[in-house]
């Protein structure tokens, strides 16, 4: 069909106007934004929540100076204790994950029916009518899924995120009651992947993770079972696993077990009062794959001691390749410290302000080894700097770590050590002034 003259005119414009919208949306930051990474994702590590986010300032004071890399938020939901939330917004998020920090979304909707907690209002509990195989419940559970995939995305909370539904505790003996709640909870995930992302579900070991565990074990593939579990039981022990729970259940890296209630913990000056939490989630902290150096030349040693002219073997090779990696050294890989090696690390040595004599002591080990970018790194980091701060302790305090890329609790109990030395406040955390003297050779 032949549209009249001015009808290709009015949509032109309507075409150009969308265009310099998108464009002037590009310039100023505006709808056209690039998407914040998936949350939590692949971690093994400590995490906290508290009632309200905490300002930026407090973030990142404790993200320099805490163990913890995953924060609990509250999203959504009638029933939260803090609703008002002046911190939280999409800034707020995006700037956390810029961070490094992990996210943990929460929604604190409709109750169990038989809850005993007086805050919990009856219109905002979860229907025990059993009719239709708890369809109310289940209705309400996909209600409540919807809302809050709205909020995560209103947050910029991306698809794939998992997002966590807060069921307090309650008394799972009544029929009514356990079946509405998992009825509902049921609903609530299949709703979660029908709209793209992952379920998590936090509630008390002993009363909703324990109504799931059993249902899926005693009842299984009659309810949709979340993917992930956040297990509330206060053993006081940092890791995954709870007594309620059984030993296969949403296993090996489906879990946040929240070890300790609240309580106040002070770290760069800046107290919160917490919950605390050790999770493994995805397929947990796993390094990136480092790729051969200088053809496959092994800088890697749980020692490294003093070379100088005239020695050979694979230490020396692997300065060869540092100093090469470093634009210092354009000679073979041959293993014998030369002098066209000597005069290499002299060079290396005048530029970065060290010990001029062409000997590899342990201080420049510990130098050339650490050298390079400054991630805050701390219990559950996976990734390559990691493995630069393993071979320099392993260079300054003969640390014997084992060349990983993953920041476990060897890696962050040599890291504790050499700060108590260096004068350095003992935190575990490798930032800015860990780096610093790493990469001064300080020993």
């Amino acid at each position: 069909m032949t549209l009249p003259t001015q009808t290709w005119r009015r949509r032109a414009a309507v075409v150009l106007t969308c265009l310099a919208t998108v464009a002037a949306g590009v310039a100023l930051g505006g709808p056209a934004r690039a998407e914040n990474r998936v949350t939590p994702g692949n971690f093994t590590g400590y995490g906290f929540d508290q009632c309200v986010a905490p300002t930026q300032a407090a973030m990142d004071s404790w993200l320099t100076s805490s163990p913890y890399s995953a924060v609990g938020i509250y999203i959504s939901g009638a029933s939260r204790g803090c609703p008002y939330q002046p911190n939280l917004s999409r800034s707020w998020v995006s700037t956390q994950l810029s961070n490094g920090w992990r996210l943990l979304p929460l929604t604190v909707g409709p109750q169990a029916w038989c809850t005993t907690r007086e805050k919990y209002l009856q219109d905002v509990r979860i229907s025990p009518d059993p009719t239709t195989s708890y369809a109310k419940a289940r209705g309400q559970g996909r209600r409540e899924a919807a809302k809050t995939v709205q909020a995560a995305q209103a947050l910029g909370i991306s698809a794939k995120s998992t997002l966590w539904y807060d069921i307090e505790a309650f008394d799972i003996s009544g029929t009514h009651c356990r079946e509405s709640a998992i009825s509902f909870l049921s609903a609530w995930t299949n709703k979660m992947h029908a709209l793209g992302y992952v379920s998590g579900v936090y509630s008390s070991a002993a009363s909703g993770i324990k109504m799931l565990d059993d249902a899926n074990a005693y009842r299984p593939g009659k309810y949709t079972m979340p993917d992930q579990v956040w297990i509330a039981d206060w053993n006081g022990k940092a890791d995954i696993y709870s007594s309620y729970v059984r030993s296969t259940s949403w296993m090996p890296h489906k879990r946040v077990h929240q070890y300790r209630g609240g309580h106040d913990e002070t770290y760069g000056g800046v107290t919160i009062n917490i919950d605390s939490n050790f999770m493994s989630l995805g397929v947990g902290s796993v390094a990136p794959r480092e790729f051969p150096l200088c053809g496959g030349v092994r800088i890697d040693f749980r020692d490294y001691f003093r070379i100088d002219r005239g020695d050979v073997g694979p230490r020396v090779k692997a300065l060869q390749c540092l100093l090469k990696r470093k634009a210092s050294y354009d000679g073979d890989m041959s293993g014998v410290f030369t002098q066209r090696t000597y005069q290499a690390l002299v060079d290396w040595q005048t530029a970065h302000r060290m010990r001029v004599n062409g000997v590899a002591s342990l201080s420049t080990w510990t130098a050339i080894l650490s050298q390079g970018s400054q991630p805050v790194l701390k219990y559950g980091s996976a990734k390559h700097a990691v493995r630069r701060v393993q071979r320099a302790l392993n260079a300054a305090a003969a640390a014997q770590l084992p060349i990983t890329g993953v920041y476990d609790g060897s890696t962050a109990a040599a890291v504790q050590k050499y700060q108590g030395v260096r004068g350095l406040a003992r935190t575990s955390v490798v930032a800015t002034n860990t780096w610093s003297a790493l990469e001064r050779g300080l020993r």
